[in-house]
């Protein structure tokens, strides 16, 4: 009989510790964290213990990832009151830029619109490629990424060779009426597996706000 045997018989006898109980005193096992021989009942108690640490280290992280979501949340609806409360175009723009910037740390942020009457001069109805307006058209959600190559790196004019990381944002929901593009000098900050529902809940604020106020 070798282990395989020996294990598959415990599980076809799930009562055989029951009916043996001296068993569980007299058989001794390694210690799974040093070299002497403890007894099995020991042996199950250090497994429980190190399953207990184990949970106790997931529910933390779950509490972690929580109280983000709250703060991240929270910014969310700071940003929300300052657009609703915006009267004129340059006001909306403002609140978006201040907010990204101050409330979510965001170095630097570039925005642009296209089918749009905006005044003359207006940075964010400066003309943009046939191209990009396309390739916004067809993202159909934010999409984050290296700097490095990126079509709408231009936007970030002076600042641009700075950025390392950038993420993009579509706006407008039936039909794309601009993009709002986020960059930061971290690699890290905007990288392709991060999850964007508040980038895309950012968007629709923005395209709503925007779209009423020009």
């Amino acid at each position: 009989m070798d282990a395989k045997d020996v294990a598959q018989f415990l599980k076809s006898n799930p009562r055989f510790f029951d009916q043996n109980p001296q068993l569980l005193e007299s058989i001794y096992v390694p210690h799974p964290h040093g070299g002497r021989a403890i007894p099995l009942t020991e042996r199950q108690i250090v497994s429980l213990r190190e399953k207990v640490k184990m949970l106790e280290s997931k529910l933390g992280e779950f509490v972690r990832f929580g109280e983000d979501n709250d703060a991240i949340g929270e910014k969310v609806h700071r940003l929300s009151l300052a657009l609703l409360g915006a009267r004129d175009f340059a006001a909306t723009a403002h609140a978006l830029y201040f907010h990204l910037k101050e409330d979510f740390a965001v170095p630097h942020v570039a925005l642009r619109l296209w089918g749009k009457s905006l005044l003359d001069g207006t940075l964010e109805g400066s003309p943009v490629a046939a191209d990009l307006q396309d390739k916004a058209a067809t993202m159909g959600a934010p999409q984050c990424g290296p700097a490095a190559g990126n079509p709408f790196l231009p936007w970030f004019r002076e600042a641009g060779e700075h950025i390392r990381s950038i993420a993009l944002v579509p706006l407008g929901q039936t039909r794309t009426m601009g993009m709002l593009a986020l960059g930061s000098e971290d690699p890290q900050r905007f990288f392709p597996e991060m999850g964007t529902l508040y980038l895309r809940r950012i968007g629709e604020l923005s395209a709503g706000a925007l779209a009423a106020r020009v």
